[in-house]
C-alpha cells in the first residue's frame, strides 16, 4: 500500500475524513515550501498535493496563476520539485502527490518520471489535463513504481466516462465540485450531492473533492458526503498574503487548521 493508501484506511477505521491541502511549489521559494509542508502537517494535514508550476495552468484561477508566475520566476523545475519531495522525506512520512499538467511529465519521460518520483518520496501523481482516454502509458508507467494514479472526474463527465477514470484512478479519486477553473467560492455547488452518489456508483475508492472549497462550512459540507477535501486557492492565497513575513508557515498553518476545524 502506499502512504495515501494507508492513510485513507487508517482514517476510514477511526471515523475521521482526510484534509488535503495544495500548494505551488516554489512559492514563495522551495523552502518556504518545505517548512509549509511540515508546518500544515502539524497543523493536522493528512496528504499534500505539490503542485509543479507551468508555463499555461488553463484550469487555475487568478490565485493559483500568481503562484505558479511567482514558482516560474524562482527557476522552479520538475526536477527541483522532486529535490524537494527528497527534503520533505527526511523530515515527515506525509503523503504526497505530484501534481502538475502533462507536458512537463510527458518531457521527462513516463518510465524515468515514474522510477524518479518514487524515489523522491511521492505517493501519487495527478495530470491534471490528461484525458482517460488518452492515459494509458502513464499508468501503466506510474503503477510500476508503485505510484498511485490520480484523475479528476467532473460534474459534467457521464456515468459511463466515470467508470473509465475509477478504473484508471488509484489511492482515491479527485471529484471536481464544479465546472471551471480553480478559485475561491462563496458556496458549493447545488448538484454535488447528486454528482457524489453517481460517483460513489462507479469506484470503491476514496473520493476527495476539490475547487472552491475555501470555508469551514465547506469542508464540513464536504466531508458530509465524500472522503476528503482538498483545498487550494485559499490556502495558496494565505501564502500569498504572508510572503516576507518570518512567521510564514506558522500564519498559513493557523488558516489551514481554521478551516479544518474538528472532527
Amino acid at each position: 500500500m502506499t502512504r495515501i493508501e494507508k492513510r485513507f484506511a487508517q482514517l476510514k477505521s477511526e471515523g475521521r475524513k482526510a484534509f488535503i491541502p495544495y500548494l505551488t511549489a516554489g512559492d514563495p521559494t522551495l523552502q518556504a515550501t518545505e517548512d509549509l509542508v511540515l508546518a500544515l502537517e502539524k497543523a493536522g494535514a493528512d496528504i499534500i498535493e505539490l503542485g509543479v508550476p507551468f508555463s499555461d495552468p488553463i484550469a487555475d484561477g487568478p490565485v493559483i496563476q500568481r503562484a505558479t508566475e511567482r514558482g516560474l520566476r524562482n527557476g522552479v523545475t520538475l526536477s527541483k520539485v522532486l529535490d524537494l519531495g527528497r527534503s520533505i522525506r527526511r523530515h515527515s512520512e506525509i503523503p504526497l502527490v505530484l501534481f502538475s499538467y502533462y507536458n512537463p511529465l510527458l518531457n521527462r519521460g513516463l518510465e524515468k518520471l515514474a522510477k524518479d518520483a518514487a524515489a523522491a518520496g511521492f505517493d501519487g501523481v495527478l495530470a491534471s489535463d490528461l484525458t482517460v482516454e488518452e492515459s494509458g502509458a502513464f499508468v501503466r508507467a506510474m503503477r510500476g513504481a508503485d505510484l498511485n494514479t490520480i484523475f479528476l472526474a467532473a460534474p459534467t463527465s457521464s456515468p459511463e466516462r466515470m467508470k473509465k477514470i475509477a478504473a484508471a484512478s488509484t489511492g482515491f479519486l479527485y471529484a471536481v465540485s464544479r465546472t471551471g477553473v480553480t478559485g475561491e467560492q462563496q458556496e458549493l455547488a447545488d448538484d454535488l450531492k447528486q454528482f457524489l452518489e453517481t460517483l460513489r456508483g462507479c469506484t470503491m475508492l476514496p473520493i476527495a473533492v476539490g475547487f472552491g472549497i475555501s470555508r469551514p462550512e465547506h469542508v464540513r459540507a464536504v466531508w458530509q458526503e465524500a472522503d476528503g477535501a482538498v483545498v487550494g486557492s485559499s490556502i495558496v492565497k494565505e501564502v500569498e498574503q504572508n510572503i516576507g513575513r518570518p512567521d510564514l508557515a506558522e500564519r498559513v498553518a493557523a488558516f489551514a487548521k481554521w478551516l479544518k476545524g474538528s472532527q
